[in-house]
């Protein structure tokens, strides 16, 4: 995480960097400087998760009271001495920083490999040195702080650049967290969460100015040295012989150092004497052996620009300006910005292009990548009408081609200079060729329409697709609009891609369609589909933009295309209030991490298939378009972490279609409509997700908060038939005991030992917790969250205990400690689920009367079964869960079951 090597370099090589400094005297100091501004400090609530975990227990599926008691602790003590805390939390894995996501997940799968094997060796927890943070702890910490009256906000990108962006434009007192990234930003002081102690407010403040004045560096050369070290964009093995060479020739090599602390040394001082002397004169990609990088090398530095910031490195001959590449619907980086960021694709490089935009026009400014070199295309000033105009350089001409729009034109499409007529004519260079598509006016229409000069096809015709065309060169006029649609025709596909304009930002924003799809929807909805556009053209800007990392854009490239739902989603989203359904709307993409789960346990499937039909039909509630939403919505990609998946390529999942008395509300309905008897078709749709509407009646019945705890109990028993009675009575009888038991006596709480598998079902039960988030934001919040968060209905080493206590054969009184009150509610409780699974032809039977322990079987229904109460049916032996096989594989709306091979009574 961060900078390869900063931290150990810092501790070791320059610990004259580090000061310990006090939170109290430090707000004091700050409130005599500026009276009236409350001291603020901007928490990254993802690098402090570990500090905030002090529970002795973390195996058995987290101790829940006990965290939500030391983050109360946490926010008292800073609060006592008047200072403010804004915690920030990741909400997004931008596609840069994907492969270093997957290298971490594959370790944690090593990790959680290695405990389990201790596990079953000794029967006893690790040591801390093994220590891994309970499922869930990230997504139920937002809550915990919400619950404790905090600000807590979700990041529309990567969590550091909006924490460090927040704390710079908000004269913050600094950033608690620990990344080394923040020594490289240029913002407000940045101080280390594991060096705090809570009782005293003392920590460890590390000084980038101190860094670079131990390096002979600038401020602006922090992120250059970040690059060329390596951190979670640019690869460590990039610059791995340019780092050897500069050691080499490195003068003052230190022998009491160590050779990571002489590498920094040595690229530090290439930077101060080497490049600085030939800056000006030379590009930056002739002193640096960038090669095929450069693309990814640039955007890499740009990711440390806050807005406003310039690099020094970025200034070229040709005066430019290179953006940080954005994926199709990512968005802003401050919290206060309110668009998003549409995104076009190189084909060939498979990266995002950005639409910038002017901070003074407010417009976009479509940015495309030169496909051999793939380095951002800059953006410079025609000298002539002195305008913006971005410029696209031909690898053999090196001149460039100005593509961008007369403000004073009425025609909404890019202007160039033909060098035989001396005319303006459009350009639109062919990422794939040396040659470009002119563009010019249609004379019928007397708009803006592309003219293709790519050999394939014909020349001269416009490149302009009709959506129910197979071609992709004819104009064609949009049937709604009636104008001229621009298109981008890629050789490969034949097909194009429109551009479509959203009603209130009255501005392009790139649109495909598909046959299968009978609807228009933004780019990149479907993953399987690889059509991309430019989108808008900028009528003037500033030369001296040099990186915009704050875009003001009134349009989205996402799934959904109603700005309404999409603006309440991304509300949500940023004010950390739901899970994942910002993230499916916006992109169609969502991630999971590791969860603690026995790769060797056959058993037991894996929490990302035991919850996958839910998913699907939040796919269909999110993306659909009414009762017919599975079939006319597109794939979500799943990055979700199972034991054999590499993770090399997303799931593919389709959405499932949802069984709703009355039929699938739409979500204006569910989200907007206050009227009476809304929130009764909300639990419809929630319980459609579970697919139990049949039990609606038995589960509104349960009191609070065990009305979500039946419905998951439910669920979990019909999905997974390897679980057993003694299983449902240990969870039941841990809520029930939790309710009465105080913080410090669950602290006291000792295990006679711990069993693998119970570690694995309280892992299994909290992910469950999770996915009720993303169903009850997805479904309009018919449930209160706090019915659901686990220091209301789990804690690990209960249950853990009654686990134990219910495979040894107690009573359920010896289980409910001989309290009568909880007995009765726990018959009560038993007999919805039980009676809820048999309306599902699910029958919960001790573990006794199992006849062998051979391993159940995780499978698919096949087409021609059927089922009175739900259309599918459990009967039949399926596909083994664990040979369903990773990765890429694309998933039907079928519905995913469990199958056991024991020969059990249903």
């Amino acid at each position: 995480m961060g900078v390869r090597g900063l931290q150990g370099f810092v501790g070791s090589t320059c610990p004259h960097i580090c000061t310990v400094v006090n939170f109290k005297e430090l707000a004091e100091h700050h409130r005599s400087k500026h009276p009236g501004c409350t001291p603020t400090i901007v928490v990254d609530a993802m690098c402090c998760l570990r500090y905030w975990y002090t529970p002795e227990s973390w195996i058995c599926g987290g101790q829940w009271r006990e965290y939500f008691s030391a983050l109360r602790d946490f926010v008292k003590t800073f609060t006592a001495v008047g200072i403010r805390l804004i915690f920030f939390f990741d909400g997004t894995v931008e596609q840069d920083k994907r492969d270093e996501w997957v290298k971490r997940r594959l370790k944690n799968n090593r990790e959680i490999s290695r405990i389990f094997h201790y596990i079953k060796s000794h029967k006893e927890q690790p040591g801390r040195n093994m220590f891994f943070i309970p499922s869930g702890l990230a997504i139920f910490t937002r809550f915990a702080l919400k619950s404790l009256g905090q600000e807590t906000l979700c990041s529309l990108q990567e969590a550091d650049y909006e924490v460090a962006s927040y704390g710079l434009q908000n004269n913050c007192l600094g950033i608690l967290g620990e990344d080394t990234d923040y020594l490289i930003y240029d913002t407000c002081p940045y101080f280390s969460i594991s060096e705090l102690c809570l009782d005293s407010l003392d920590t460890v403040m590390l000084c980038r100015e101190k860094l670079c004045e131990s390096l002979d560096i600038s401020l602006a050369d922090l992120p250059l040295l970040a690059c060329l070290l390596g951190n979670d964009i640019i690869p460590e093995g990039m610059f791995e012989s340019f780092r050897y060479k500069c050691l080499s020739s490195y003068t003052s090599v230190k022998e009491n150092f160590d050779k990571k602390g002489n590498i920094i040394l040595a690229v530090a001082d290439h930077i101060s004497k080497v490049l600085r002397l030939h800056q000006g004169e030379k590009k930056l990609e002739e002193m640096l052996p960038l090669g095929p990088n450069k693309a990814l090398f640039y955007k890499g530095v740009a990711s440390y620009l806050l807005p406003g910031q310039k690099s020094p490195w970025f200034f070229q001959k040709p005066k430019g300006l290179i953006t940080l590449d954005k994926e199709v619907g990512s968005t802003s980086s401050a919290p206060e910005s309110k668009q998003g960021v549409p995104m076009c694709t190189d084909p060939e490089s498979k990266q995002g292009v950005p639409l910038c935009t002017d901070p003074d026009s407010k417009q976009g400014i479509p940015m495309c990548t030169d496909a051999e070199s793939k380095q951002g295309v800059p953006m410079c000033t025609d000298p002539e009408s002195k305008q913006g105009v971005p410029m696209w350089t031909n690898p053999e001409s090196k001149q460039g081609v100005p593509v961008c729009t007369d403000p004073e034109s009425k025609q909404g499409v890019p202007v160039s200079t033909d060098p035989d007529s001396k005319q303006a004519v459009p350009v639109c260079m062919d990422p794939g060729s040396k040659e470009g598509f002119l563009l010019c006016t249609h004379p019928e229409s007397k708009q803006g329409v592309p003219m293709c000069t790519h050999p394939e096809f014909k020349q001269g015709d416009p490149v302009c697709t009709h959506p129910e065309s197979t071609q992709g060169d004819p104009v064609c006029t949009y049937p709604e609009s009636k104008q001229g649609v621009p298109m981008y025709a890629y050789s490969e596909y034949r097909q194009g891609v429109p551009m479509c304009t959203y009603s209130e930002s009255k501005q392009g924003v790139p649109m495909y369609t598909h046959t299968e799809f009978k609807q228009k929807s933004p780019l990149g909805a479907d993953p399987e589909f690889k059509l991309e556009a430019p989108v808008c053209t900028n009528p003037g800007m500033k030369q001296e933009d040099l990186v915009n990392m704050e875009p003001e854009i009134k349009q989205q490239v996402t799934m959904v295309s109603d700005p309404e739902i999409l603006k309440i989603a991304r509300a949500h989203h940023v004010r950390a209030e739901s899970y994942l359904v910002y993230n499916i709307m916006s992109s169609g993409e969502i991630e999971c991490s590791n969860t603690l789960e026995d790769a060797l346990d056959q058993a037991l499937p894996s929490q990302a298939f035991v919850y996958r039909p839910v998913r699907q039909r939040v796919y269909s509630l999110l993306l659909g378009g009414g009762e017919d939403g599975a079939s006319t919505c597109p794939t979500v990609k799943e990055w979700f972490v199972y034991s054999g998946n590499p993770l090399r390529h997303p799931d593919l999942v389709r959405p499932l279609q949802m069984n709703i008395p009355g039929g699938t509300p739409n979500l204006k309905l569910l989200w907007l409509n206050q009227d009476a008897g809304i929130q009764a078709r909300r639990l419809d749709a929630l319980l459609g997700c579970f697919d139990l509407s049949s039990s609606r009646e038995e589960l509104q019945a349960v009191e609070n908060p065990f009305k979500a705890l039946c419905c998951l109990l439910t669920y979990l028993f019909v999905q997974v038939d390897t679980l057993c009675l003694e299983d449902l009575h240990a969870f039941i009888a841990q809520a029930l005991c939790l309710q009465g038991k105080p913080t410090v006596q669950l602290v006291d709480l000792q295990l006679d030992y711990i069993d693998a598998r119970a570690v694995q079902l309280g892992s299994l039960l909290v992910r469950g917790l999770t996915t009720l988030v993303l169903v009850n934001s997805a479904c309009g919040f018919p449930w209160r969250m706090s019915d659901f968060m686990p220091w209301n209905v789990f804690d690990g080493k209960l249950f853990h205990q009654k686990y134990l206590q219910s495979e040894k054969g107690c009573t359920v009184e010896a289980l409910v400690e001989q309290n009568r009150s909880r007995l009765t509610k726990f018959h009560a409780l038993k007999s919805v689920v039980c009676k809820a699974c048999v309306r599902e032809n699910r029958r919960i039977v001790s573990r006794q009367l199992w006849p062998s322990p051979q391993p159940g079987r995780w499978g698919r229904q096949g087409s021609g079964s059927h089922r009175t109460s739900s259309g599918y049916s459990r009967a039949g032996q399926g596909q083994h869960w664990r040979d369903q096989g990773p990765g890429n594989r694309q998933y039907e709306p079928d519905h995913w079951r469990r199958y056991s091979s024991s020969g059990w009574s249903n």
